[in-house]
C-alpha cells in the first residue's frame, strides 16, 4: 500500500505554505520532453500525489485539463481553496485506484511524491491509463540543498545543513528512493522509451522565514515533533536565529536562494 505521511489539516496547511512550485529548470525540462515526444494535442494531465497543487497549477498554465489526485482529504483541501485557473480540479484518490478510464490520459506527472507510492502498482495503474504515445514525467528533488546569501552561503547553508541533517534522522525508509536519484522508479517503469536526469539545479527564490518553513513542512520534522513538540519548536527557532546571525540581518523576511537539485524520470508509451 501506499504510505500517507501527510493527512493531518494542520500538516497540510503547512505545507501549502511553504512547499515551492517544480522549478525552472524542471518544468522546462518536463515540457521540452513533451514537444519532443507529443504528435498529437494534450487534451488530459493527471498530476498523481499533487499534495495541495503546487505542480497542479504549474501544469494548468500549459495544458487544456488537468486534474490532481492526491489520498490526503486535508492536502485536496488545500489545494481547492488555494486560487487556480478554471481547468483544474482535484479528487481525493490512491496513486494505485486511478478513476480515470483505460487509455484516456495524456500526460502522467508526479512532483516529490511517487516514493509514497506502492510503485508495482503505481506503474500497472499508469500503463493501464496512459493512452498509447502518452507520457510520464515523474520527478522529486533531493536531500542536498543549499542556502545562499552574499558571501556567507558555505557557512549559511553549514548551519541548514545541521538541522536539516538532524531531521533526516527521522526520515521514513521510503526516502530511500530519493536518497537513490529514483533509480527504481526508473526501473519499474514500463516503457522502454524513458530516460533519468540526475542533474537539474534550480534556484528556488525564499526568505529565511519560507526556509524554516520548507523544513517544518517535511514529514520527518512532523514525525520529531510528534515524538518531541517541545524539541521540534526549539530546533527550528535556533537555526532561525543562526541563520539570521551568520547573514548579519534581523528580518526573518530576508530573501535568499534557495538552491534544489532535481531528478526526473521521463517516459513515452
Amino acid at each position: 500500500m501506499a504510505t500517507q505521511m501527510f493527512e493531518g489539516r494542520g500538516h497540510a496547511a503547512v505545507y501549502q505554505k511553504y512547499r515551492f512550485a517544480p522549478g525552472k529548470k524542471l518544468q522546462q525540462t518536463i515540457l521540452t520532453y513533451l514537444q519532443e515526444k507529443r504528435t498529437s494535442p494534450v487534451e488530459l494531465v493527471v498530476d498523481v500525489g499533487c499534495g495541495s497543487g503546487q505542480g497542479t497549477r504549474f501544469l494548468a498554465e500549459h495544458f487544456k485539463k488537468v486534474v490532481g489526485t492526491d489520498i490526503s482529504e486535508a492536502q485536496i483541501q488545500e489545494a481547492r481553496e488555494t486560487p487556480s485557473m478554471p481547468n483544474v480540479s482535484y479528487l481525493v484518490c490512491p496513486a494505485e485506484e486511478l478513476p480515470f478510464e483505460d487509455a484516456s490520459v495524456d500526460v502522467l506527472t508526479s512532483f516529490t511524491a511517487a516514493h509514497w507510492f506502492d510503485i508495482e502498482k503505481f506503474m500497472r495503474e499508469a500503463n493501464r491509463v496512459l493512452k498509447p504515445g502518452g507520457c510520464v514525467a515523474i520527478s522529486t528533488y533531493t536531500v542536498d540543498m543549499s542556502v545562499r546569501y552574499g558571501n556567507c552561503s558555505e557557512k549559511l547553508t553549514e548551519v541548514f545543513r545541521e538541522c536539516w541533517d538532524l531531521l533526516l534522522k527521522y526520515s521514513h525508509r521510503r526516502i530511500k528512493f530519493v536518497l537513490e536519484d529514483y533509480r527504481e522508479i526508473f526501473e519499474a517503469l514500463p516503457f522502454p522509451d524513458k530516460k533519468r536526469i540526475t542533474d537539474i539545479f534550480d534556484n528556488i527564490p525564499m526568505t529565511v522565514a519560507g526556509v524554516i518553513g520548507y523544513m517544518e513542512s517535511a514529514s520527518s520534522y512532523q514525525v520529531f515533533k510528534k515524538n518531541d513538540p517541545e524539541a521540534a519548536k526549539s530546533i527550528l527557532q535556533e537555526t532561525e536565529k543562526r541563520m539570521l546571525e551568520t547573514m548579519g540581518v534581523s528580518a526573518r523576511e530576508t530573501p535568499v536562494e534557495f538552491w534544489v537539485r532535481h531528478v526526473c524520470v521521463l517516459g513515452y508509451k
